[in-house]
């Protein structure tokens, strides 16, 4: 399994279709094929909280609730998987992110989550940037 090297450096994107507001590296695409194989169908949650609270948690589909304060930000398609995988943040979270695209990425590590990824040795991070005033124009229009 790749991951990237530097947590400083941007990443490609796997192409995805017009402007969304999250998207995966090549490397996070790969490690989601591997964890969808042994844990089945799987969803991100991003919370504010502190300690892992910055770092995406991947879990089982369904095993961490959403609430009314959750915001859906989109849904991963992968090369590979039947099902996308939904990526949700609290909305405390998303009022502090809302003008950023967001990209998963895995790096080697361990986070201190109940994250999937954990005893493969890697942790998912998110890579941001700002939204181009085009892609802010686009969401704002959608």
């Amino acid at each position: 399994m790749s991951t990237s090297t530097d947590v400083t450096e941007p990443v490609p994107e796997v192409p995805g279709s017009g402007t969304a507001r999250v998207a995966l590296s090549p490397q996070a695409a790969e490690l989601l094929v591997t964890l969808t194989a042994l844990h089945g169908p799987l969803m991100f949650h991003q919370s504010g909280g502190c300690c892992d609270g910055s770092a995406p948690m991947c879990y089982p589909d369904g095993d961490f609730k959403l609430g009314g304060q959750d915001v859906h930000l989109g849904d991963l398609e992968v090369e590979g998987l039947e099902k996308p995988i939904g990526f949700h943040m609290s909305a405390s979270q998303f009022e502090y992110w809302k003008h950023t695209h967001l990209t998963v990425d895995v790096v080697k590590g361990r986070g201190s989550g109940f994250s999937v990824e954990a005893p493969e040795g890697v942790r998912f991070i998110i890579r941001s940037r700002l939204f181009t005033d085009d892609e802010w124009r686009a969401l704002e229009g959608a």
